[in-house]
């Protein structure tokens, strides 16, 4: 595979498991770092930690505390709050360490403006989706809503090492059709 191929696979790879960021933080990088302990995928050399063995105790303990906690009331709601800006670094590191070969200055301009914004946009999109089934059921379809973005975490990150580009298409029409829903909403309301 030539120099630019391999570029270009890692960034599309790095964007689409970003995109599996804005459903859960942690899942994403979990699976990033089986991938690479297992050799599927590989990671910029400041990024080698994440197939050790310790990475993935780490990442093995958050991912699992962080599907938990969506599943106490007070909780989920902290980590929605905390979970924006968390999110797009989350987005950026996991863009960043899947890009190999790049200028360095190119690839985390690369990660921050496309792997932080796909995670960004998308984990916005589902906290108004959460926000929106605390509003209309107070609170009681949340378990289902935590429920789906845990699957959709893990079935995105998994997606991601198979089918990145397809995964990368399917985030940015979701990102598209939710901003365009969005837009919509608050034009309505402003007349």
């Amino acid at each position: 595979m030539n120099e630019y191929a391999v570029i270009g696979f890692g960034a599309v790879t790095g964007i689409a498991l970003s995109s599996a960021v804005g459903f859960r933080i942690f899942v994403p990088f979990l699976v990033a770092a089986i991938a690479a302990k297992l050799g599927i995928v590989s990671v910029a050399d400041d990024f080698a930690w994440l197939s050790s063995w310790p990475a993935l105790a780490v990442l093995s303990v958050a991912a699992l505390s962080e599907l938990l906690a969506y599943y106490v009331p007070v909780l989920d709601h902290a980590f929605d709050v905390i979970g924006a800006p968390a999110a797009v670094i989350a987005g950026t590191l996991l863009t960043a360490s899947m890009v190999v070969g790049m200028d360095e200055w190119l690839r985390w301009s690369l990660a921050l403006i496309a792997g932080g914004g796909v995670a960004g946009a998308l984990h916005s999109t589902m906290a108004t989706i959460r926000g929106a089934s605390t509003v209309t059921t107070a609170g009681l379809a949340n378990p289902i809503v935590a429920t789906g973005e845990a699957l959709g975490a893990t079935v995105t990150a998994v997606s991601a090492l198979a089918i990145p580009v397809v995964v990368v298409v399917i985030a940015v029409i979701a990102i598209v059709v939710m901003s365009r829903m969005i837009v919509r909403r608050v034009w309505k309301k402003a007349t």
